[in-house]
């Protein structure tokens, strides 16, 4: 810069100054303007410094009123947590109670379907390949609810014995395992009454020819 070209600040455009600060290459600055911008920025970063954690402190101390007053001031939020509680502990109650099991009797004689089934009775039961199956019922129960179930033991067809699906012939049968678990008197057809110790009997009626 020339010796004889005045020296203006670029803000204040002041010409008198006991320092002039070199701002980059576009001239000067006065020490008074460098002293008040310097102040300025002080200033700025100790306000947003001490708004930054007002603003934290605010928050948090709005977050434990709020959460206080919900629970300590709040007489429906304490009552339903109450009310909460006392259904799960009543749930766990119900839950823990074991199941009431039918009371089953015994019998030598149901009526079922406009039937009457008996202890001795022949019945039939169709398998999932649709051929029939033979056997005796040794056990009839009924419980409370009017439910009704045998227990039957199979018989077994002999090379003597008739197509299971033409025809039942009783002599030619041979008695069988015994089932230890009722089924429901729906799986079974009435074929015939017998005796109950029909297959039992050391000498049946009917007894093969000695040849």
């Amino acid at each position: 810069m020339p010796n004889n070209a005045p020296v203006v600040c670029l803000k204040c455009e002041a010409t008198e100054s006991s320092f002039w600060t070199k701002a980059d290459e576009l001239g000067v600055i006065c020490l008074d303007c460098v002293t008040k911008d310097k102040k300025d920025k002080e200033t700025e970063e100790a306000g947003g410094s001490k708004g930054g954690k007002d603003g934290k402190s605010t928050q948090k101390q709005k977050a434990r009123a709020g959460k206080s007053s919900n629970t300590q001031h709040n007489p429906i939020a304490s009552s339903k947590q109450s009310s909460v509680s006392k259904a799960r502990g009543r749930r766990s109650i119900f839950k823990n109670v074991p199941k009431r099991v039918p009371t089953v009797e015994k019998t030598d004689r149901v009526l079922y379907k406009g039937s009457y089934f008996q202890t001795g009775d022949i019945v039939s039961v169709t398998g999932e390949d649709s051929n029939y199956y033979y056997a005796q019922i040794i056990g009839l129960m009924t419980d409370e609810y009017c439910n009704k179930s045998a227990v039957i033991q199979w018989l077994l067809p002999t090379t003597e014995s008739p197509p299971p699906n033409e025809e039942f012939d009783p002599a030619t049968y041979i008695i069988g395992p015994a089932e230890d678990m009722a089924r429901d008197l729906e799986y079974f057809e009435f074929v015939m009454h017998a005796p109950s110790d029909y297959y039992k009997s050391k000498a049946p009626p009917h007894a093969p020819a000695v040849l």
